[in-house]
């Protein structure tokens, strides 16, 4: 298991995780939220730096969180909010005509 600090760029964080490999960048994973929830989170960048013993060389990740995921927060943004729009959100289709 390699241990990797991951900088969270939507909450703007630090936290260790530790992974079977490195991650490479645009590819996603999956992260607890402070909420408890999970959530995908894509990699934006990858780099290493020489640790401080030995000729080590340390991963550290840099990610954002997929577009889309935390849609579901935002309840504006949410088409099935207004009640008024409920039927119409997929339009209504007419009968097939023979």
């Amino acid at each position: 298991m390699i241990e990797i600090e991951v900088q969270n760029e939507t909450h703007q964080n630090q936290e260790r995780v530790r992974f079977a490999a490195v991650p490479r960048i645009g590819e996603g994973l999956r992260l607890r939220e402070p909420d408890g929830i999970w959530a995908s989170y894509d990699v934006i960048d990858v780099w290493y730096q020489k640790a401080e013993y030995g000729d080590i060389w340390m991963p550290y990740l840099h990610v954002r969180m997929t577009p889309g995921e935390g849609a579901a927060e935002n309840v504006d943004a949410d088409p099935l909010h207004d009640e008024q729009d409920f039927a119409v959100l997929g339009g209504e289709h007419e009968p097939f005509k023979i």
